[in-house]
């Protein structure tokens, strides 16, 4: 295992599941080369999905911008040795039901 200890920045996940997400990302960096960062996030995505249920969404990354819309309690920010790792349970969208075809010209 890593030295290093994360240092969340901004979270609205409960107390155990951001340990899960900072044990998951410890442990993907013991299994990937720190600069294989897709390869991390992958990892680290798959256990979420299996866990939690499937949508989440990572980035990891040494400098990275972002704009996303997530399911509240699901969302941690985060750093660990040298990356920056962003994990989040996309919010679910609502699209119509139905269409008024008189509507449409």
């Amino acid at each position: 295992m890593l030295e290093g200890k994360a240092v969340v920045e901004d979270t609205d996940m409960p107390a155990r599941m951001q340990a899960a997400a900072t044990s998951a990302a410890s442990r993907a960096l013991d299994l990937f080369d720190v600069d294989d960062c897709r390869a991390i996030a992958g990892h680290i995505k798959t256990e979420f999905d299996r866990r939690y249920g499937v949508g989440w969404q990572c980035v990891v990354g040494a400098s990275f911008g972002c704009f996303f819309t997530h399911s509240s309690g699901t969302f941690i920010y985060f750093s660990l040795e040298r990356l920056t790792f962003l994990l989040f349970k996309a919010a679910p969208v609502a699209f119509a039901t139905s269409c008024d075809s008189s509507a449409v010209s």
